[in-house]
């Protein structure tokens, strides 16, 4: 795929230092993507199975794993308020207590 930055009238290593810029930033969202499709998986596992007693430790750590990692990855794309991820995803009392959150 060539990537052909839109004629500014600046010089050349603007322009490829914006194509770059572009690139981080798709990266960053392809990224915090990824990381919330975890976040799904791990939160329906443990909505699955989160029942039996033996399974649920392990779950509950995937689970806060995932988060605090898209936690993170939110961050880093400047996104600093959790409150409505949290809502959206439902995500349970007890993965969050495991990261500190009250």
């Amino acid at each position: 795929m060539s990537l052909r930055p839109p004629s500014t009238g600046s010089s050349a290593g603007e322009a490829a230092f914006d194509a770059l810029g572009h690139e981080i930033l798709a990266e960053k969202a392809a990224a915090l993507g990824r990381a919330g499709q975890r976040v799904e998986e791990t939160l329906a596992k443990l909505r699955e199975n989160g029942d039996d007693k033996e399974q649920r430790p392990r779950l509950l750590k995937e689970a806060a794993e995932a988060v605090h990692g898209y936690f993170i990855q939110r961050e880093l794309c400047g996104l600093r308020k959790h409150d409505v991820v949290i809502r959206e995803y439902d995500i349970p009392r007890a993965v969050l207590v495991r990261l500190g959150a009250k």
